[in-house]
């Protein structure tokens, strides 16, 4: 008899908490639904409003993960994702059976030559090897997946050293580039801690690289690695700055003495925001305000520009005087809006002999870590309308020699880097890429401090799950696949270095089968 009392009063729980418990909780919301104000279709339908919030809140990841084609999806579809992802942790890029890409679309191609390179042909230097860390897949089925870790030996993919790309040349101390990719602005305090440290040490393992530090300033976790620096300065000087927000030539001069800061870079716009920096308070933890000279857990917004210059002029005297005050290169990041700005912006370097050393030319498909929609979205051309606009500019004004130009805007695969060069850039930089490599999960959750994945957030608990020691061996293996991409794509146009890309080695096909020259 005991015994049946017991199954009787386990009866009875299992009665409470499958029936009684859900039925309550769904009344209580069907009358609190009711009674609420703000939501007119949870009044009316309490039971499916909360149904349809439910899913209008899943529906994102669902698409994402159920539903969305391999090629479909923004900014980055499935396809394009797993390019970034796929490399970093298995130090490959080899496919099986096909392109996804819809070769019906319009687009542009690169060029095979009828007589390709051998490897040995190749202008590279491949000595020493890096040891890295990658997966190897033992077992893949549906209801398991096992794989383990193991040290290798990879070919770093570099320039040679009379090759390589000269920045600032009649400066006194020229920055001698052999990685014709690095990583592009992103801030310490957009970027967690442990994010920044994986691509500072994952960069520095792949020799050669630099990374920016973004208009955050140059922070401790930028030093962790090896990696070359390019510090940028942005409208809001941070790290560059008085108590009262005045330049500060005193902190300027002290990162100019660091060996690893190569380079200056005056951030006038980026891509996705033609404005300066946000950052909302919950990330602006005690250490992210000290570097940035700003009061602590209180929301950052730059300056929509320098309050230094408002013109050429004044512009192109500052980076003057910068360059003169460090003896390093300094440059600019800009975004190109038509041929009119590209044409004036030649032709004050070209009348004056004032200008910068380099210019990051930003697109507007650029990401960023927190913007505003209608800016993201309307303002400023995209990456390689903007390279070509930039490229005729400096050689109609004979300048082009003199001014290197760094490409950024969702270049992602060595086809889109080589297509970059082939149109007019010296080098490119990446930072969603890098993103990824290191676990972004493309959450979009930025702006919020709750990046899951925890890169986009200074939250300790979120950047747990990020473990440095692991992620910056997939960054070191994203640069050396998208390096030796860059090598094999230039060596299937019969090129021996893609630093010989040029407009003749790339076709736009429009969406009817029609091939143009590009030039």
């Amino acid at each position: 008899m005991i015994w049946l009392e017991s199954i009787s009063i386990t009866a009875l729980i299992l009665v409470f908490l499958l029936i009684i418990v859900p039925i309550s909780i769904i009344l209580y919301l069907y009358y609190y639904d009711r009674k609420q104000k703000q939501h007119a279709i949870l009044r009316n339908y309490p039971i499916l409003g909360r149904m349809r919030y439910t899913l209008e809140k899943t529906g994102p990841e669902m698409r994402q993960y159920l539903f969305d084609g391999d090629n479909e999806g923004e900014p980055f579809n499935r396809a394009e994702y797993l390019h970034m992802v796929l490399p970093g942790k298995y130090l490959s890029s080899v496919i099986g059976f096909g392109s996804k890409r819809d070769f019906n679309e319009a687009g542009y191609f690169i060029r095979n030559a009828m007589f390709t390179k051998q490897n040995e042909e190749m202008r590279v230097d491949n000595e020493p090897l890096i040891p890295t860390m990658r997966y190897v897949v033992d077992e893949d089925n549906l209801f398991a997946r096992k794989e383990h870790r193991e040290e290798v030996p990879a070919l770093p993919w570099l320039l040679l050293e009379e090759d390589a790309v000269v920045i600032g040349l009649n400066c006194r101390e020229p920055f001698y580039v052999r990685s014709l990719l690095g990583q592009s602005g992103m801030s310490y305090g957009a970027l967690g801690e442990n994010a920044i440290a994986a691509l500072s040490k994952g960069i520095g393992m792949a020799k050669e690289a630099w990374m920016n530090t973004g208009e955050g300033g140059l922070s401790p976790h930028h030093l962790a690695g090896d990696a070359h620096i390019i510090a940028q300065i942005g409208s809001g000087l941070f790290g560059y700055r008085t108590e009262d927000g005045k330049f500060s030539w005193e902190r300027l001069k002290e990162k100019a003495e660091m060996p690893q800061v190569k380079a200056f870079e005056l951030k006038l716009a980026q891509g996705a925001k033609m404005r300066g920096g946000h950052v909302e308070g919950e990330k602006v933890t005690e250490e992210i305000a000290e570097i940035r000279n700003v009061v602590p857990f209180t929301t950052i917004n730059s300056p929509n520009r320098f309050q230094q210059f408002d013109d050429y002029p004044t512009l192109f005297q500052f980076v003057e005087d910068i360059r003169n005050h460090t003896g390093k290169p300094v440059g600019i990041k800009i975004v190109i809006g038509s041929q009119e700005d590209a044409e004036e912006l030649a032709a004050f370097i070209q009348e004056t002999g004032l200008g910068p050393d380099f210019i990051s030319l930003d697109g507007a498909e650029g990401g960023s870590g927190a913007t505003y929609q209608d800016l993201a979205d309307g303002v400023g051309l995209p990456l390689r309308s903007a390279i070509l606009l930039l490229d005729n500019a400096l050689r109609k004004y004979e300048i082009r020699d003199e001014i290197k130009i760094i490409a950024s805007g969702k270049i992602t695969t060595p086809d889109r880097a080589a297509i970059a060069l082939a149109l007019g850039a010296d080098l490119v930089q990446i930072a969603r890429g890098f993103m990824i490599s290191v676990g972004c999960i493309m959450a979009e959750r930025c702006h919020t401090n709750t990046c899951p994945a925890g890169v986009a957030t200074t939250d300790p608990k979120l950047q747990q799950g990020l473990v440095v020691e692991e992620k910056k061996y997939r960054v070191t293996n994203y640069i050396l696949t998208m390096r030796e991409g860059l090598f094999r794509i230039a060596a299937a146009a019969g090129l021996d270095s893609p630093t010989k890309l040029t407009r003749q080695h790339i076709v736009y096909k429009d969406e009817r089968g029609r091939v143009y020259p590009i030039d």
